[in-house]
């Protein structure tokens, strides 16, 4: 009886994990490359609307971010080291790394644009 059950159990287990899988791959849509990378992290164009030296946040009007498929808008960002924040003054023209982490927008690295 044991032996039937952990049977049963395996071709339940195999059937699932065929469907889950078939399921994801049923989303893709027919258009999209699957083999396509995303966009390399690279600098975006922006300019610093406010400084909050004290929470180490920027509010920056920025261009489309592609590495984050993020369109322009002005938004709230947390600048990794405080110090960077010292780089900038509002109204600057600035060019911006940032990265997604821990559920938050984190500026990497800044520069001023001249």
């Amino acid at each position: 009886m044991k032996q039937q059950a952990k049977r049963l159990l395996a071709a339940t287990a195999i059937t699932l994990s065929s469907l889950f899988s078939g399921s994801v791959l049923a989303q893709t849509p027919p258009n999209q490359n699957t083999m396509e990378m995303p966009a390399k992290p690279s600098l975006t164009d922006g300019e610093v609307r406010k400084i909050d030296k004290e929470t180490g946040k920027l509010t920056i009007r920025h261009g489309e971010i592609k590495h984050l498929e993020m369109p322009p808008m002005t938004m709230v960002f947390v600048a990794r080291d405080k110090a960077m924040l010292d780089q900038v003054k509002v109204g600057d023209k600035v060019r911006f790394m940032v990265v997604h982490e821990n559920g938050q927008m984190v500026v990497t690295d800044i520069q001023p644009i001249k």
